[in-house]
């Protein structure tokens, strides 16, 4: 049984790729079969004859499948920029029709798992008409939110899961990951995203100064079927 879920963050730079990397090394180290996959990627860079994106190596590096670059990330721009504005810049089209057909093509590489990391925040522009949340509404992926924990992050949070919800999908979870070390009263702000965000918290990833790790919960076990022993 093939289980996928589409990652999304309260805003850009909030960690969702710290936190899918670490979710498929916790999958590697229990020997599931997984893979990313970041359909859009903007600020690139040129290596081996194709632009490449950091976020998408990284998915890559910590992959038990493998892919081509391609295949993990087929939208791949080099300006930092809203990758709709790019993708308009190098004349090329980027449509929900476009992502269900690579995600169908990922998901004929075998992984039992497969972790799909948007790009910015939910609301992200792919074309004139249509977003992101558009593809993951027809790809139906449950989704997990990714709250970067720092001054703001309730607002950011609260509206990001009411439109996950009134899109109908399954918002089966958040991930807080403390980006500010120095955020006041962090454990009140936990607590307040607990009581309204609707769904379980399935980790927190403290500040990192070097050594990530993500503070488990069972409703995260739970999700991806690992052993209750894992938690700490």
């Amino acid at each position: 049984m093939k289980h996928a879920y589409f990652i999304t963050g309260t805003d850009t730079e909030v960690g969702k790729t710290y936190i899918s990397t670490l979710l498929l090394r916790l999958l590697a180290k229990h020997t599931k079969q997984a893979i990313g996959f970041k359909p859009i990627a903007a600020d690139a860079e040129e290596a081996f004859g194709e632009l490449v994106n950091v976020d998408a190596i990284s998915l890559m590096e910590a992959a038990t499948v493998h892919g081509t670059y391609e295949q993990v990330n087929p939208f791949c721009f080099a300006p930092p920029i809203a990758p709709h504005i790019a993708a308009k810049q190098a004349n090329v089209e980027i449509t929900v029709d476009k992502l269900q057909a690579r995600y169908e093509d990922l998901s004929q590489l075998g992984a039992e798992y497969i972790l799909c990391e948007g790009a910015g925040g939910w609301a992200l522009p792919i074309n004139d008409t249509e977003y992101l949340y558009d593809w993951v509404a027809r790809a139906q992926l449950p989704v997990i939110l990714v709250v970067g924990m720092k001054l703001g992050c309730l607002n950011h949070a609260f509206l990001t899961a009411e439109s996950i919800k009134q899109k109908g999908l399954n918002l089966v979870g958040w991930i807080a990951n403390q980006v500010d070390p120095n955020m006041a009263v962090f454990e009140e702000n936990l607590d307040s995203l607990k009581l309204r965000l609707g769904c379980p918290l399935l980790a927190t990833a403290p500040y990192s100064d070097g050594t990530p790790k993500l503070q488990l919960r069972a409703s995260l076990l739970s999700l991806f079927n690992l052993p209750s022993s894992v938690a700490k």
